[in-house]
């Protein structure tokens, strides 16, 4: 959280993290697409030759005010790649809010796993841990023939019982939902710190 008293404004940060190819660009992507262009900033994506996010995808989106202040939300997305570790850990410096989004398909499963166990290794790093930080889950690629049950999913991957959407970002489905509930979320964890 960053607060502008110039412009009585606050900054939030919005992490989407999961593994490679789990679907965080593509709920940003159909957020940007489907938002009032004049509530969003620019939606900036770095990509490499593979054509995959290797650093972050950022948009700002305004709503309502906190306590006299109006929130400007920053969404970005993390690499999911192994290899863009020190990226993940950067981005995530100053976080307010996580939505965790995984591959619903079963052999993915270890990826998704392995890439909580890393999410919560470096919010350690900042003092912090997913047993008490604003974040949710998001089951994407729901409509592929090999997805986990949902009660699979969440017996090893929802330890903490935070809310979970499942999910088709790339058609949208429970994309908005996902993000109105970790919005709640963060702003109400705001509300208690000012």
């Amino acid at each position: 959280m960053f607060i502008n008293w110039a412009q009585q404004e606050i900054n939030l940060k919005i992490v989407y993290y999961g593994p490679g190819m789990s679907g965080k660009t593509t709920n940003l992507e159909y957020i940007h697409s489907k938002l009032d262009p004049k509530l969003t900033g620019e939606l900036v994506t770095l990509k490499t030759k593979e054509d995959r996010t290797i650093f972050f995808d950022f948009m700002q989106i305004e709503v309502g005010r906190i306590k006299g202040k109006k929130p400007k939300f920053n969404l970005y997305t993390v690499p999911g790649q192994v290899y863009y570790a020190s990226s993940r850990k950067i981005i995530l410096n100053g976080v307010d809010g996580i939505v965790f989004v995984a591959d619903s398909q079963r052999d993915r499963m270890e990826g998704n796993i392995e890439t909580l166990l890393d999410l919560e290794n470096n919010l350690k790093e900042s003092g912090f841990s997913l047993e008490n930080f604003p974040w949710v889950i998001q089951y994407n690629k729901r409509d592929l023939p090999n997805a986990e049950s949902i009660e699979i999913l969440q017996k090893k991957l929802n330890l903490f019982n935070v809310p979970y959407f499942e999910a088709e970002a790339i058609r949208g489905i429970g994309v908005f939902d996902t993000l109105k509930a970790i919005i709640n979320l963060v702003v109400q964890h705001v509300q208690t710190m000012l």
